[in-house]
């Protein structure tokens, strides 16, 4: 029997954000029973093997399990009266990020889990990394990251039979107009106000680029993790992944990407003054490293 956690058609809010709680010392946690009633797990037995192993994952990537899994008894009518305790734990968003890697990935709310933590401790683990950088400098870091990931994507894309150069094209506009609400590459380009050869990626923010290096990593997992075959089945895989990370702005009330201020300065521009004050030795040079060709 499948529990409704429908939400009214107007409301943007996902069903995991919607069982999110907050304690009295403001941090956020989930009821791992909640969680368990959302994934369709009738039998507490059954979602405490994806918990146990979550556990071993936690532990195994060199975190402390009880950061993230804190054992809370619940209390709960027994009858004629009575209550008993019953098995639960207060969740971080890190532990349920694994517990829906390791939980049946059959069931389709499963699936839908798995984007929306996966996005959410990526988001996390980004703003961990440049959150003490000036924004010129995550920009730079996340450009560069973005390269990266790119080219990862790019290989995913040709495995899954994305192979000439116009077809790439074409798979690149499928991602941006699901996290663009539509909108192609030259669409951006022209809304950013930007010259022939200039590339959109080297005109954004660095909010703007986090929301398209998720848009990248997790349609690069999709495309590897499902063995996704054929050009129309890897573009729609692509569009979905865009969609949902632009759905998931949305729920949290974001801004959008397409409206996303443009930076007066490009990346390239950006480099130039580093090495200019690096040669004039007001600063070392953070984020100095070949971008290599990769496709905007």
């Amino acid at each position: 029997m499948t529990t409704d956690f429908s939400l009214p058609e107007s409301s943007h809010v996902s069903p995991f954000e919607a069982i999110r709680r907050i304690n009295e010392d403001g941090a956020e946690y989930w009821s791992a029973r909640e969680l368990a009633r959302l994934l369709d797990y009738v039998k507490w037995d059954k979602f405490k093997v994806a918990i146990d192993r979550a556990q071993k994952a936690c532990q195994n990537s060199g975190h402390a399990i009880s950061d993230h899994f804190l054992q809370a008894g619940k209390l709960i009518a027994a009858g004629k009266g009575a209550q008993r305790t019953i098995e639960d734990y207060h969740l971080s968003r890190y532990a349920c990020y694994l517990i829906v890697e390791n939980a049946d990935a059959s069931k389709p709310i499963v699936a839908l889990g798995q984007t929306y933590f996966a996005v959410q401790a990526r988001r996390q683990e980004l703003a961990d990394q440049v959150k003490t950088l000036p924004e010129d400098q995550r920009r730079l870091a996340l450009r560069a990251e973005m390269a990266i990931y790119n080219g990862r994507l790019a290989e995913a894309a040709q495995q899954a039979g994305v192979v000439k150069a116009i077809d790439f094209a074409i798979f690149q506009d499928h991602g941006y107009m699901g996290l663009y609400g539509g909108l192609k590459a030259k669409d951006i380009h022209a809304r950013k106000g930007l010259q022939k050869g200039q590339q959109i990626l080297d005109h954004m923010g660095s909010d703007e680029l986090i929301a398209n290096l998720f848009r990248a990593s997790q349609t690069r997992q999709k495309l590897e993790r499902e063995h996704i075959q054929g050009k129309e089945q890897a573009n729609r895989t692509h569009h979905e992944m865009g969609r949902k990370v632009r759905e998931f702005i949305q729920e949290v009330g974001g801004t959008l990407p397409e409206d996303l201020p443009t930076p007066e300065e490009s990346i390239q521009e950006l480099q130039a003054k580093e090495h200019r004050q690096l040669l004039a030795g007001q600063q070392p040079s953070l984020f100095e490293q070949e971008q290599g060709e990769d496709h905007s």
